[in-house]
């Protein structure tokens, strides 16, 4: 599976291990401020404000990865389509310059902070200010192992960079040569089966070039590809690219099924998609009033469905170009994210923390719930699944006193964060008696998968009475070695109402080869690692503050190698078989201290 299941299974550790253990004492832990949580958080200037086209001002924005808006299991690369012409005259000022080093760097740690693999860069051509941010580009980018670049050449190359008195035909292979020469040998460009990828923008639109002529004149021969629909059947192309269709009335859904589809007729050739926030070119000097709406952030989410409805067609698409991260003026940047119109507020009922939202909570990933003892400094509490919108404070060991309380809706991925004000509480809990019931179940009970498939059972912990604040760790039993199982998230805390995950099941593909010999699982019991993890904290609370958080750093690194695991641990062997199919019966748990929760799914594979 995705490493993002590992990142998402070590910071929800971290924030289990730091919050406080009901029925424990002492003061509350800070791991962050409200300052940090409200502030701007992106590349984007700090003196950018909202526009008229729907960019909004640079704020706080959600640094969830941004593969998890696809499809669980895909190994699908990210890219973001970087223009890098800001600063000059002749386009719009939005407070940094793109030949500035500084903030290149600060770019390319936003996108990587967001999961992004790599950028697609708008290119016009050498010897100018673009190609000179390009250079620095390619610099920084070298600098972070797996962050890959390509160059897109766009028609104003042709149109304005060309060399004196040539041709469009002796322009693009002069260009092709500098690439060549200048960006192909360096070991961050991106490339696919050893070849440099370049991609072009309009070129064949605006002018009647032959690109096997040009690509005659290279040493080193580049995987082309071309866009939309007829790119795939072009001369030399090895693939082709959607990108946004302002002109159309339906958010460019039946263009891109239009392209998937044709994808699916060239094999042999990459289908890259796209994936937008909109489109707004009003404030472009250029601009013709050409307007794609956001709705919200529901065009963002839109187009990562679209781009998933393919992968259960069998053909697992490889690549996705975000459009853009920062094209401003044609409103399609995400640098400085995504509006979700979304406003939140929260309130107490008894001891009892709600909160209520105005706007999509589809455009939510989850809810984090903060306790301050300043009205500054933070401690989390909880993380709470979207639809839940209650928490009993009563079931964390506050100390007496006066205290605030926040609530932050962290956004799906480059999607606006948002912050309650401050909520007054006064932390005097009495002990309840009594045992809270809770039921724990999977839907659907049942699911069929062919070889090489996935598909998701999603785990309740729902209350039927009294409230459960301690986190409810998930681990699976039963699962054959062909099946992987993977939890987003790792644990649920359904406090008075209920918390889901998702239970990912993939289906190796099997065609009469060799696989894991039947091997006795090894349990994992989460339950007793979490105790040990607990101990663990009382132990290094006896020692200095600097030993205990060595202590607590092991301990974290510890318990993300045991949680990770789903299945169990096995022996080695091999045995030859020709079919993985039939009916297979695993156990979901629910561990939390002395609690443990079960319940049954079956997964069948044709």
């Amino acid at each position: 599976m995705r490493s993002k299941h590992f990142v998402a299974g070590f910071l929800m550790v971290l924030v289990l291990l730091a919050a406080p253990v009901p029925g424990s004492a002492g003061s509350i832990p800070t791991s962050t401020t409200v300052a940090v949580e409200t502030s701007n958080n992106t590349s984007a200037s700090a003196a950018f404000l909202f526009q008229s086209n729907g960019n909004r001002g640079a704020a706080n924005v959600s640094k969830l990865d941004v593969h998890s808006l696809l499809s669980s299991g895909n190994s699908t690369k990210v890219y973001a389509h970087l223009l890098l012409w800001f600063g000059g005259p002749s386009h719009m000022n939005v407070g940094y310059s793109s030949t500035d080093p500084a903030q290149v760097k600060r770019q390319i740690a936003d996108m990587i902070s967001r999961g992004i693999d790599g950028v697609i860069i708008d290119w016009y051509g050498p010897n100018n200010s673009i190609d000179a941010a390009t250079q620095l580009v390619m610099k920084e980018a070298e600098t972070h192992p797996g962050f890959t670049f390509a160059i897109m050449i766009d028609e104003g190359a042709i149109r304005w960079n060309s060399c004196s008195g040539c041709s469009p035909q002796q322009a693009l292979a002069d260009q092709l040569q500098y690439l060549e020469r200048t960006y192909f040998p360096s070991p961050a460009y991106l490339t696919r089966q050893g070849q440099p990828v370049v991609t072009s923008f309009n070129i064949d639109l605006a002018y009647s070039v032959d690109w096997n002529a040009a690509n005659a004149a290279l040493r080193t021969h580049p995987f082309f590809v071309f866009q939309n629909n007829s790119g795939f059947s072009h001369s030399l192309s090895t693939g082709s690219y959607a990108w946004v269709m302002p002109t159309t009335t339906d958010y460019g859904a039946n263009y891109l099924s239009s392209f998937y589809d044709t994808g699916t007729s060239f094999p042999g050739e990459q289908t890259i998609g796209a994936a937008y926030k909109g489109f707004n070119d009003t404030l472009a000097s250029w601009g013709s009033n050409r307007i794609m709406g956001q709705q919200c952030g529901q065009t963002w989410l839109q187009t990562f469905s679209d781009f998933n409805s393919r992968a259960g067609s069998g053909k697992e698409l490889p690549a996705l170009q975000l459009v853009t991260w920062n094209d401003y003026e044609e409103g399609t940047e995400i640098e400085s994210g995504i509006d979700n119109c979304l406003a939140l507020s929260a309130s107490l009922a008894g001891k009892t923390l709600q909160w209520a939202m105005q706007g999509n909570e589809d455009t939510v990933d989850h809810y984090t719930v903060y306790v301050s003892a300043d009205g500054q400094n933070l401690g989390s509490l909880a993380d709470v699944a979207a639809g839940t919108h209650s928490l009993d404070l009563c079931g964390f060991a506050i100390p007496a006193g006066d205290y605030s309380v926040f609530v932050e809706a962290v956004g799906k991925p480059s999607i606006a964060n948002a912050m309650t004000g401050a909520v007054a509480y006064s932390a005097a809990c009495k002990t309840v008696t009594g045992s809270p019931v809770l039921s724990f179940n999977a839907s659907p009970a049942t699911i069929v998968l062919s070889a090489g498939q996935s598909k998701d059972f999603r785990i309740t912990a729902r209350m039927q009475s009294g409230s459960f604040n301690n986190p409810i760790v998930l681990s699976v039993t039963g699962c054959p070695s062909h099946l992987l199982c993977s939890f987003s998230p790792g644990s649920v805390i359904p406090g008075a109402g209920a918390a889901s995950s998702v239970l990912t099941i993939s289906a190796a593909p099997v065609s009469g080869a060799n696989l894991p010999q039947q091997r006795k699982l090894i349990p994992i019991d989460v339950g007793w690692l979490l105790s040990f993890g607990i101990a663990g904290l009382a132990f290094a609370g006896t020692g200095t503050r600097r030993r205990r958080t060595q202590a607590l750093f092991l301990l974290v690194i510890f318990t993300v190698g045991m949680v990770t695991t789903s299945c169990g641990v096995a022996s080695s062997g091999v045995r030859n078989v020709s079919s993985a199919s039939g009916d297979y019966s695993l156990t979901v748990n629910g561990t939390s201290d002395a609690s443990h929760f079960s319940t049954t799914v079956i997964v069948t594979v044709q």
